[in-house]
């Protein structure tokens, strides 16, 4: 969550990057926040490779797939200030490595109130990659549950 505090810090937070645990957390930490609120893109850029690409996929009104990928900076301007609250809660993870590449399989829980009902539910499919010295996201991608595309008892 981004505060003026937070925009004093150097980042990457050795907490942040240090493990798949910390990089997870920081990755939707950084996503969620109230209302009106800048998120604290300079330390979610901390997060990601330089590189990375970011994809979004659903279904339009017509009920066809879509597909968009995006670089971070481009993702991050299309976010913007939310005007309404966005927290995102991790609910279930599943990881598998080899090497120093990771994909981290995480159902999440979104909701417009801190404490309040969850609106959306989905998967982030994470990619990740340690290079010797901290975890980097190479990429993640995302969709939401439908009614016709609930999420797997296994995943919940």
């Amino acid at each position: 969550m981004y505060t003026q505090e937070s925009s004093k810090k150097d980042y990457p937070l050795q907490e942040d990057v240090q493990t798949i645990d910390g990089i997870v957390r920081a990755y939707y930490d950084v996503i969620s926040g109230q209302a009106g609120q800048p998120r604290d893109w300079k330390r979610d850029t901390s997060l990601h490779h330089p590189d990375a690409l970011i994809t979004i996929t659903g279904k339009d009104e017509n009920h066809n797939p879509y597909i968009r990928t995006q670089s971070l900076s481009e993702y991050h301007e299309s976010f913007g200030v939310p005007k309404s609250g966005f927290w995102e809660y991790e609910i279930n993870r599943e990881t598998q490595t080899f090497g120093n590449i990771t994909h981290v399989w995480s159902t999440y829980e979104t909701k417009k109130e801190k404490n309040g009902p969850v609106t959306q539910r989905g998967i982030n499919s994470i990619q990740l990659y340690y290079d010797g010295n901290r975890w980097w996201i190479l990429s993640w991608m995302f969709d939401s549950e439908r009614t016709d595309s609930p999420i797997p008892k296994k995943y919940k």
